[in-house]
């Protein structure tokens, strides 16, 4: 697994330096990762969706980097806000189980930012079931023959827990 693909904080109840890091390197549109101008300026400039919370480049780059590590909840809701997680996901009020659940959704939204996944994903819907468990074998088999492991290889080099089997 090359470098590239274990985005920083990749482990389960990091720092906040490291679940920042997770979160820019994970959500983001499609080939335009955020920049701290970015969400500084988005979240500053919109006081009535993130409550008022005013945010510095600078301070979100020390946010990052570890140099601060006690935001106000309010700063940490807004951010968790712009990102789509859970407030607890910054705040640190997430057991090792939730915020398992929460990279989890990251790691899937990630994957599902690349175009012919989600056709293939798309494609699948209203199949049934056991059609769609033949796609699943199929694409195993091709894994298989490319020398690829069993599970797809996600952004911090975790294969996901269930999910994509529950259904869901």
């Amino acid at each position: 697994m090359g470098a590239e693909e274990e985005p920083p904080g990749g482990a389960i109840g990091g720092s906040l330096a490291e679940r920042l890091g997770y979160l820019f390197a994970n959500m983001h549109p499609p080939g335009c990762p955020y920049t701290n101008v970015h969400v500084a300026e988005a979240i500053s400039g919109q006081p009535e969706e993130y409550g008022g919370v005013r945010l510095t480049e600078q301070y979100l780059s020390m946010l990052r980097n570890g140099r601060r590590a006690n935001p106000s909840p309010d700063v940490l809701r807004a951010l968790a806000k712009f990102f789509g997680v859970p407030g607890g996901y910054l705040l640190g009020d997430l057991s090792d189980t939730q915020r398992g659940r929460v990279e989890e959704e990251v790691r899937f939204l990630a994957a599902m930012r690349d175009q012919r996944v989600r056709t293939i994903a798309l494609r699948a819907v209203g199949l049934p079931p056991e059609v769609q468990d033949s796609l699943t074998a199929i694409i195993g088999q091709f894994r298989q023959q490319m020398n690829l492991p069993e599970e797809p290889s996600w952004p911090d080099g975790r294969p996901p827990r269930g999910r994509p089997e529950a259904g869901g």
